[in-house]
């Protein structure tokens, strides 16, 4: 089974982004096995083209660094006000601002934003995807660059949020 290092990464962050604990893949006698637990995923190199075998005989699970975004979005949302938290990426795409390339941004500096109201478009894999706020506040920066690539856990944009 062919698979890039991309896809792989793909697959590992969707585990965590819809909450599944194990993933399995067969095809053609050749098996990906990804299992997660307390932030720690199954080596990839450890089980990538093996054989069909049994769950039981596959290697130990061995933790794996937080993705590299992971760690510039817990740097972004350190703030000197503890209001201020970063909306993050929920996986790796193309970031918008826009619904299309000549609308209005769905948000801009100074925006107050709620529970549910779209802040951006996230492409991945040909599939526009609306990124929609989890909290009430005002926008205070916008850290995404319209039409360039994030990855999971790169931070779009700062919120101080309000209530």
């Amino acid at each position: 089974m062919e698979i890039d290092l991309k896809q792989l990464r793909e697959l590992m962050r969707s585990l965590k982004q819809f909450d599944v604990s194990e993933l399995e893949i067969e095809k053609d006698g050749e098996r990906i096995y990804l299992r997660r637990g307390a932030d720690t995923v199954v080596a990839p190199s450890a089980v990538i083209a093996a054989p069909a075998a049994p769950v039981s005989s596959l290697p130990p699970a061995l933790p794996v660094a937080a993705a590299p975004g992971a760690s510039a979005a817990a740097a972004a949302s350190a703030s000197s006000d503890p209001n201020v938290v970063a909306i993050t990426s929920p996986f790796v795409g193309t970031f918008y601002r826009s619904p299309s390339p000549d609308a209005a941004p769905f948000v801009d500096v100074g925006t107050e934003i709620r529970p549910g109201q779209v802040l951006c478009i996230v492409e991945a894999m040909k599939l526009m995807n609306e990124i929609e706020s989890e909290i009430s506040g005002t926008i205070v920066e916008v850290l995404g660059d319209n039409g360039k690539p994030v990855e999971y856990g790169d931070a779009l944009f700062k919120v101080r949020k309000s209530g």
